[in-house]
């Protein structure tokens, strides 16, 4: 890829190439905006086919960070790190504290988390190498339950705005990616009285959804045909393509999956389609906001951090009545939002301090 035409083009700050022989590190760090402040994003590990696939991943999760930190009022921009390798086989002791030193390099312009394929012990390996880490058992911890705190949110908002009324009981809910996150969201909805379509390319997954929760399983082709009243994609990105659009069977779209349109074109087409789609990063910002949390004064507090994520309800009412109002589709009303938001404070920090 032409690596930076993309960076001019989307306006990115800095790519880093992280490699270490003895443990076998391959990542990449991509740092999008720092207007706001140092830039957070969490660690992804995935096994990825290619390595410019893993470059363009890191590249959009990173510009999804700028904009989901933002959109939480956050003064922090947008980073992410991708880690090649195979989460259940390839992590080691050595592998994150290399990581933890090339983090360590950045002095503070990047602060990472836990994301896909990592976890808290992880982070504490980071940790051992540098300060600029988040999401530790002494902290914050897993973010995972926030994130799925924010989803739930989400799709209440969006359910009072489909269906007059933010109760779920009986509401069909598909959701496509049962682990962390898609697993806390299903007892959430559970609890709340929806019913569950779920599916997982990890058999484990699924299983324990289906026999803790009561959750009916299906393929993990044929999710995208479930007749529901809320698809939630839980997974990886761009899953509303060309491919699966014609084939939901719902009213809305909302989940925790990072960059769920493949295309801004998908966002349009769903609106079209009179489907309701819940930006990506508003309703899956409950993870970032609860990390934030550890830097606020007086250190974390859960029921501080709590609030803060249930108020993501109303930021989806927010994107709704904005796209509303300007007759637009609810991306590009979420964009508009933070990026008048970037904007201003990009103005307000062009003053001269002495």
């Amino acid at each position: 890829m032409e690596l930076f035409s993309y960076m001019q083009k989307y306006d990115y700050e800095q790519v880093v190439f992280c490699h270490d022989k003895a443990s076998g590190l391959k990542a990449i760090i991509a740092i999008h905006d720092t207007t706001l402040g140092p830039a957070l994003g969490g660690c992804r590990m995935w096994t990825y086919s290619c390595e410019d696939d893993a470059i363009m991943d890191a590249l959009r999760l990173a510009k999804g960070m700028t904009y989901k930190n933002a959109a939480a009022g956050l003064n922090l921009g947008g980073a992410k790190t991708v880690v090649i390798g195979d989460p259940k086989k390839d992590k080691s002791e050595a592998l994150f504290r290399a990581l933890g030193r090339f983090i360590q390099t950045l002095n503070g312009r990047y602060i990472t988390a836990e994301d896909v394929g990592t976890n808290v012990r992880d982070m504490e390996y980071i940790r051992m190498e540098t300060k600029y880490v988040a999401g530790l058992g002494e902290g914050s911890g897993d973010p995972s339950p926030f994130t799925a705190l924010g989803v739930f949110q989400g799709i209440k908002a969006a359910c009072k705005e489909v269906y007059g009324s933010d109760d779920l009981t009986g509401r069909k809910v598909a959701i496509q990616g049962i682990g962390n996150v898609g697993y806390n969201l299903a007892k959430l909805l559970k609890e709340a009285g929806a019913e569950l379509i779920v599916t997982d390319i990890f058999e484990d997954n699924v299983r324990r959804a289906v026999e803790e929760l009561g959750a009916k399983a299906v393929k993990a082709d044929k999710i995208f045909e479930v007749e529901c009243d809320i698809f939630a994609p839980c997974a990886l990105g761009a899953v509303i393509n060309d491919d699966t659009i014609d084939r939901l069977k719902c009213k809305i779209v909302g989940g925790s999956a990072n960059n769920q349109l493949k295309e801004d074109k998908h966002g349009d087409m769903l609106q079209q389609r009179g489907i309701l789609y819940v930006p990506d990063y508003i309703i899956n910002a409950g993870g970032v906001i609860n990390v934030a949390a550890e830097f606020e004064p007086g250190g974390y507090r859960k029921d501080k951090a709590t609030r803060k994520v249930e108020a993501l309800y109303d930021a989806v009412v927010d994107v709704i009545e904005i796209s509303k109002r300007e007759n637009i589709p609810t991306y590009k009303a979420a964009d508009r939002l933070v990026e008048n938001r970037i904007n201003v404070i990009a103005n307000v920090r062009n003053n001269y301090i002495r």
